[in-house]
Order: C-alpha cells, then structure tokens, then sequence
C-alpha cells in the first residue's frame, strides 16, 4: 500500500497517526481528501468522504486491481472492503456483513452500490443463467427501491427515507443465488407533508413526468405535479443538481426497465403505477412500499435449494440505513431514526472491542482494557421495559380516554427527571431552545437532539379502519388486494390490538442488530464533508462532529490500545524478508515465527513487538514505518537484480529458441535442396530426347534459398539445348541462324512480325523470282561495284520506296555490302545515288507494325527513310531479316548497332527533325509517302 500512498497522502491508515488526538486526525483526513484520496482506514474499517463528484476509482480496471487482494495491498477502497468481505465468505464459510453507516448526505447509498456492483463483477465466471438473473436483480433492485423510497432533502438530493438490509444468499462456490431485502421504517409522513426545499418520493415525480400523454390520461393525472398536494411543494425542484442525466423522465424509464429485468409482470407494473396515481388522489404508500420490496424478495429468494444436495448456503449482508438526522423540527421519525444509530454504534463498539479481546485471546496475548463511551444508557433510555420512552409511548396509545401528546411528555418528566442524557423545558425551565409541554431532549452519542411530541401518539398508532382494510382487500387488482392480506379476517374474529409502529420498529431492530451480530462484520462509516454538497470542500468543524458521534477516535485508540498492527508470519515475511540476510531468499529456520524474530532482532525492534501463536503484533505505528523505509531502500536494488536475473533468463531461452529454430532451419532447407534436386532429377530425364530436348518440361517452384542456383540451371539448360539444336544445323545455314539470333535480341519483342519463320535469302535484287526483268543487269551492277569497292559480301539488297528532304518520292534499290551501303537506281541500270560506309551506319529505326518502313542512321549523313518495296510474294515482311543481318555483321566487327522500335520515328535531314509513322490504309494499293509540314507519313495497304 505504501508504493502507491506516499507520505505527500498522508496516512492511509489513521492506526499509523503519531498521535491520536481530535487536530492530527482531521489534518490526516483533510490533506487526504484535499489529495483525492476519499478512503481511510482504521485497521479494517474504512472510512469514506462523500467527494460530490464522480471520481475515477471505480470500473473494471480498479475491480481488476483489488481482487483477491489484502487489505493493505492496495490504497483503501470500497473495494477492498467488500472482497475481505466476499473472501471470508467463499474462503471460510463465514456469513459476513458491511454495515455502512453515517448521517443523511454522506454517500451510504453510493456505497453500497458500489459494494453491489463489485460482488456482481467478481462472481460467476462460468456465466450460468440462473446466477446472472440473481445479479441482475440485486442491481436492478437498488434502482427500484430508490425510486420508491429515497427523495430530495434539504441534505441530500437522493436521500434514503427507510432502511434497507439486504442479504446475498452464495452456494459453496461463492456464486450468487438469491437474497431477501428488509425494510425499515418508510418515512410515510413525507407523502403527506414535506419540509421547505424538499421533495416527495421520487416515484411520484418520475410518474407524472415520465409518463406517456396516454398513460396519464388512463390515470386521470397531469403532468404538473404542482396541480397536486402531495407533491406541489417539490414541483419546482429537480432530483439533482449535478447531472442533467439524473432527470425525472429518465429515472422513470430506467425503474421500468428495472422492474422488467427483475420479473414484474407488464400488469403487475401497470398496477403498481395505478396505485401510485391513486395515492395521489387518495392516502396508502407504505404498503405499496412494502408489497414492492415482497415482489423483489418473491423473484430473489433462492430456489430448490437443499442443504443436503447442494450444501450450506453462506450470506453476505449490506445494511445501508439512515443516518443521524438532526433538523430545527424533530418529530417521531427522527427519533426512531436516532434510536437505531444508537443500537448501530452500540453494536459497532462492542464487536471492535469483542473482535480485539477474542484475537488478543486467540493468539495468547495480554488485553488492555480501553476507556470509551458505552452508549448503552442511551439505548436503555429508549427501549427499557416499562419505563423506556418506547414503552411510555405505547401505553399513551393504550390508555382509555383522551391521552393527549402533552400529557406523554409529562409521563416521560416523570418518570427520567433525574437521567443523565434527558431533559424538557418543565426540567429545565432556563432553557428557551425548547417549548413548554411540546419539546424534550435526548443527549445521544452524536449530540443533543430537541423532538417535538406533538403528532408522537398518532403516528406510533398508525390504525387503520378494518373495514378499510377489507374494502382494498375485496379489490379486483390482484396486486392492491395482494397489499392488504390482514383484510381478509372477518368482522366477527377478535383479535389482538396490534402492534404499535414504535415497537415493530424496536423489535426490527433488535433482530437486525442479533443478524448483524452473528456475521464477522466489516464496517464502512461516511462522512459528509459540507453542508451545501460542494464538490473539494471540507468543513472541518462538520465534520469534526461527525468524527465525534461515530466514535472514530475511540475506534482508533482501541486498535492502538495493546498493539497498532497485527500480521500473520507469513504474511510480515512475504513483505519484510528482503531486509534480513536470515531470510532472503527464503529462510530455513525452523518456522515463520522464528525467522521473524531473527529479522527483528536484526533491525533491533523485538522490545516493541509481541508474538502470537499465528501472529505478530506490532506496538508502535514507529516500528512499521522503519521497516517501510527499510524496504523501500532495497525494493530498487532487489528489483534490478530480479530483473538482471529474468533478462538474463529472457536471454538463455532466446538463445536456445534461436539455436533451436536455425537448426530446424538448416535441416529443412538441406531437405528441401535434396528433395528439389532429386524432382529435377526426376523431371528432366528425357531432356536428351529429341526434337524438342526437354522444351516442354516444367521446372518445379524452387525454394528461396534454390532460386538463383535454378536460375543458372535453367540458364545452362537453354544453352545446352540450344547447342543440342545448332549443333544438326548444316555449316551454309549457320549465317542466316546467327542474323535472326541478332534480330530477336534487337528487336526485344517489340516486333511481333519480323520474318523469322522462312529462309532468308538475303540478295532480293539477284533473284529471278523476286526480280525477274532485271536480275541479269543488277547481276553486272554487282559485278562492277565489287570490282571498284573490293567488298567481300552482299548483306541485304531489296526493291524501296524512299522519300528525301525535299518531299520527293521516288523508287530506289537498297544495297547493303559488307563494306557500303548503296542507294541505286533501278530505272537507271542501278547506277549509284548514294553510298555510305558501313562503318558510318549507326542504327536504324523500325515500327512495332507488319509495315516495311526502315530509317537508317549513318553519322554526318542524312538520315534515309525507306520502305522495302516489290517484293514476291507481295507485302512480305523483311525488315526483321535486314536488322538482322546488319547486325550479326556489326557484331563480328565488334562494335554496336542501336536499334529503335517506336511508331512514331524520328529523323534528322540536313538539320531539321522529322517525324515518320505510318497509316494503315486497306484500299492502297501499294505502299507510298505522304508529306505534310515537317512529317512523313507511310500509307500501307493493310490486308
């Protein structure tokens, strides 16, 4: 607890105050709640500052951190309390009890709710049906219940008007499986009547706001509560101030959603809201109260329950009651009311000093006894047979005759003139705060109380006609005739004079505080820390007082009494151990008692403790603190040794993981080589085979760390195959293999036609077939020009349609030797236009179309635009065989040859750029230029 409550908190723990006087216990508690820390304890009672305002200390995340946990293991927190509660419960089958305590306004509702909602939040993990409908109806209820009895005070915008004690049943698992509500005390005058500033119960509110226009026309109501009596006083104030959330109309959909979740009938909640309205026109709220609270414990009350099969049911008790209530007019309610926070406090002094005295026992050490107020003459003045102000009052209702609320207080003069905590104005005629015959004075633990006995003998009676009583219970509403059972009895039947409200309520609280008595209780006492309900503020002299009447000092001093602190030995070890060299790691002394002794004596504390048989007790707030601070120095120093130890550990299984892991690796991938090896293996066995030498065998998908080893293979194998193929080919045929070899890695692909599937017979213009009229006379040309040039070899010769700078189109031959390129003329016995070297031939350009247009590049030349013309048969495609063969020669000579495949060409003549493309044009007969402004366009006669 200490990790996260700094000293800058203060004490978490008011057992550890240096001193235990009035001032430190409120400078503790104001610089806690100055902090945000609304939670306190002294030893295992919590004490609670109502915050007025939502805080971030609840939810899964918190529920989550204080489950299964200690007390001390955590900064003090409902929560905590009500999983030592749940623990003592589950774990050692003892019924327990959270008696939430404290005056009007100081969040007991609140409380309990969130006691509820952390029960509901840590039970049934299996998530079984019957279990979730029991939870679901022991949240829903407090909805319910709050609307028909909380409303808005001058103290508290929701404040309870009853007390309510409601009782979990759990099975031997710890999961819920019903419960039972009781009631106490319903504050029914407020129907009637209600102070300046105050509301009538909620529920009638949320019924004429919330309402539908239907509905309320059905009831014969208005939606302005100001038209009726009984809420006029309250029609102009809201439930709350704080949230517009909380609003009447939302609030009455929310209870009817809640009735529906816990099993009200649709009738029956028709019913119930009937009556609700009829209460309006008529006066019968505390049996419509009561008949709900029955219908809530009808659907809770466990069912099929036997011992012998299921096995004994265990109990958790929350009792949220009313607190001391003090007001300028005190009537008969706040007397009961005052009368049962004194039965509470009795009963919360004796347990403390019980439960200190039975473990002081227990465990074999020597009791202090502790001075403190025994309120029990309090007690004793209202509930003594006879004499008591209970017993007075019944007999003034009793008496024949006109007993009248003066002569009671005359009876009570009396009767207590000499009792130390009574007084009225006849007893103390000086005293002007009270009236003559009309007030009297109660000096309870709290404070003096002035109660007004006018209205004390009426109220106690609380008769009803017994022919009103059968009339509702002749009624045709099931649910009001279910209201009125005691309408039943017969006109003729004598019977009792029953009992007056006064005792009921006695006898309630006796058998609530035998209840309480019997379970191992934990106590949760709230504090109101202003008047006006301002959210960061803390009227010390309020609460001053409040500190005084719930007796937290004197619970205080008797924790401190004998011993501040107690902790089982392996507890104090599990803690402590760290600062003893006998007992870190783990000690191997005889027992846990023994290894606490060597490590107090060690820090020389052993004079302020005291061992018990299972228990250390510790004397001095002192001695903790300096093995709190003794442990804080070591908690870094052990934290990086535990953490150098794990990263280490993190390290080792790392290591091994990855050891582990590479080894897999390296095997899986010596499997995964072999295996691929032998399907190559396997695959390309009739690779050998001719023709197609394995052409059409799928190579299998490699692994990763195969792909390049593949890639070589499959690169090898074209090459072996393709050696396979040449290797048939005839010696004459090897030129012409070698030039379209060079034409396919030229043109790339861009060129799907380029004549690679017939013979290329190179020397078109030698042809008789491709030139039959003048085969004989380019035969002399050749002849001529070898003599002249001396070249070896004719490359490439064709028929051409070419176009010049000037736009000139003429027919020429094209000549290509292995030494220059010619331009001839055909019309002219092929005499030479133009020659070129060879050498000067850079590249040329081709389209990605079946046309025959070829651009020549040659450096300091004018670039030559032709289209390969008059070939046999027509239109056939020899632009592939001319950029082959041209560069297989470039090839052999060693140097480059660029060639572009684009359908838009350019081109340079004398300077100037041009752009040629062609046109395809089905009615043309032959190939032919068109010129237009800087381009050249080829018309080509598709087919």
């Amino acid at each position: 607890m200490e990790d996260e409550e700094g000293s800058e908190y203060g004490k978490p723990d008011f057992v550890l105050l240096d001193q235990v006087t009035m001032e430190d216990f409120m400078r503790n508690l104001q610089l806690r709640f100055e902090k945000g820390r609304i939670y306190t304890y002294i030893g295992e009672v919590l004490v609670s500052v109502n915050p007025y305002q939502e805080l971030p200390l609840y939810g899964p995340e918190a529920i989550a951190r204080y489950q299964g946990r200690e007390l001390y293991e955590r900064p003090p927190h409902l929560y905590a309390v009500a999983n030592a509660a749940y623990k003592a419960m589950k774990h050692r089958s003892r019924d327990t009890c959270i008696v939430i305590s404290g005056e009007s306004g100081a969040g007991k509702t609140e409380a309990s709710k969130h006691i509820m909602q952390y029960i509901a939040a840590v039970t049934n993990p299996s998530q079984r049906a019957e279990v979730e409908r029991v939870k679901d109806v022991l949240l829903k209820s407090t909805c319910v219940l709050e609307a028909f009895g909380n409303a808005r005070t001058n103290r508290n915008h929701n404040s309870s008007r009853f007390g309510k004690y409601m009782d979990i049943n759990f099975d031997f698992k710890g999961d819920p499986i019903g419960g039972h509500i009781h009631s106490y005390l319903l504050e029914k005058s407020r129907v009637l009547k209600q102070h300046v500033g105050e509301r009538n119960f909620h529920a009638f509110y949320q019924l004429l706001r919330g309402s539908e226009d239907k509905q309320l026309h059905e009831l014969h109501l208005e939606r302005n509560p100001a038209v009726y009596n009984f809420t006029r006083q309250g029609a102009g104030l809201n439930t709350t101030v704080h949230s517009v959330l909380d609003s009447d109309e939302q609030s009455h959909q929310a209870v009817i959603e809640a009735m529906r979740v816990i099993g009200f009938s649709p009738e029956e909640v028709e019913s119930v809201y009937r009556i609700l309205a009829a209460i309006l026109h008529l006066a019968v709220y505390q049996r419509l109260f009561e008949w709900v609270v029955n219908r809530i414990n009808s659907v809770m009350e466990p069912r099929d329950r036997d011992p012998r099969r299921d096995g004994k049911d265990t109990v958790i008790g929350v009792l949220d009651i009313y607190g001391f209530e003090v007001f300028p007019v005190n009537s008969f309610e706040q007397f009961c009311i005052n009368y049962c926070n004194e039965k509470l406090q009795q009963l919360f002094i004796r347990l403390i000093l019980k439960q200190e005295q039975e473990e002081y026992e227990r465990e074999g050490i020597t009791w202090q006894t502790v001075e403190y107020f025994n309120n029990a003459i309090i007690v004793d003045l209202v509930e003594r047979p006879h004499r008591g102000i209970l017993a007075v009052l019944d007999e003034a209702c009793s008496s024949a005759g006109t007993i009248t609320d003066r002569i009671f207080l005359q009876t009570l003069d009396m009767h207590h003139r000499h009792h130390l905590h009574y007084t009225s104005r006849q007893l103390c005629p000086t005293d002007k705060t009270m009236e003559f015959g009309r007030d009297f004075r109660i000096k309870h633990y709290a404070g003096d109380v002035t109660y007004s006995v006018e209205g004390f003998i009426d109220k106690n009676r609380d008769f009803l006609f017994q022919d009103f009583k059968r009339l509702l219970y002749n009624s045709t509403d099931p649910t009001l005739r279910a209201m009125w059972p005691d309408g039943q009895q017969d006109i003729t039947e004598v019977t009792k004079r029953p009992l007056t409200a006064g005792t009921l309520f006695k006898n309630s609280m006796v058998a609530l505080v035998e209840n309480l008595a019997s379970k191992e209780p934990f106590y949760v006492r709230c504090i109101k820390p202003n008047e006006n309900k301002v959210a960061g503020k803390l009227d010390e002299n309020h609460c001053r007082h409040q500190v005084a009447y719930l007796g937290l000092l004197e619970n205080v001093r008797v924790r401190r009494a004998g011993f501040a602190s107690r902790q089982p030995y392996s507890r104090f070890l599990l803690r402590y151990k760290m600062t003893c060299e006998y007992t870190w790691p783990n000690h191997l002394l005889d027992s846990d008692k023994a290894a606490v002794s060597a490590l107090l004596e060690q820090h020389g504390l052993q004079g302020d403790v005291a061992f018990g048989h299972s228990k250390l007790f510790i004397r001095s707030p002192r001695t903790l603190v300096t093995l709190e601070q003794s442990r804080a120095h070591l908690i870094p120093i052990i934290v990086l040794l535990l953490q150098k130890a794990w990263r280490g550990t993190l390290a080792r299984w790392r290591c091994r993981k990855l050891r582990a892991v590479y080894t897999i690796m390296r095997w899986f991938r010596r499997h995964k080589v072999r295996a691929h090896l032998a399907e190559l293996q396997r695959r390309f066995q009739a690779a050998r085979q001719p023709p197609l030498y394995g052409r059409d065998l799928v190579w299998p998908l490699p692994p990763a760390v195969l792909q390049p080893f593949q890639d070589t293979c499959h690169a090898l194998f074209c090459r072996w195959r393709a050696r396979q193929l040449v290797k048939n080919i005839p010696p004459s045929d090897m030129a012409q293999i070698k030039a379209k070899v060079a034409a396919m890695a030229n043109l790339q692909g861009l060129r799907q036609d380029w004549g690679c599937r017939r013979a290329w017979a190179r020397d078109y213009l030698s042809s008789a077939t491709d030139n039959p009229t003048a085969s004989g006379l380019f035969a002399q040309r050749l002849k001529t020009l070898r003599d002249k040039d001396g070249f070896g070899a004719v490359l490439f010769s064709s028929h051409v349609r070419k176009v010049n700078r000037f736009h000139k189109i003429r027919n020429r031959a094209l000549l290509l030797t292995d030494r220059h390129l010619y331009k001839l003329d055909p019309d002219r016995q092929y005499r030479v236009m133009r020659a070129v070297p060879l050498e000067a031939v850079m590249g040329l350009s081709v389209t990605s179309g079946g046309d025959q247009l070829v651009v020549l590049h040659a450096r300091g030349q004018d670039d030559l635009v032709v289209c390969l013309h008059r070939s046999r048969p027509p239109l056939d495609n020899r632009v592939g065989e001319l950029v082959g063969v041209l560069a297989a020669h470039c090839q052999g000579e060693g140097r480059a040859l660029e060639v572009r495949v684009s359908d838009c060409i350019p081109l340079s003549q004398r300077g100037a750029r041009r752009l040629v493309s062609v046109e395809p044009r089905p009615e043309q007969p032959e190939p032919d230029f068109r010129c237009a402004r800087g381009t050249f366009t080829l018309l080509w006669p598709s087919r």
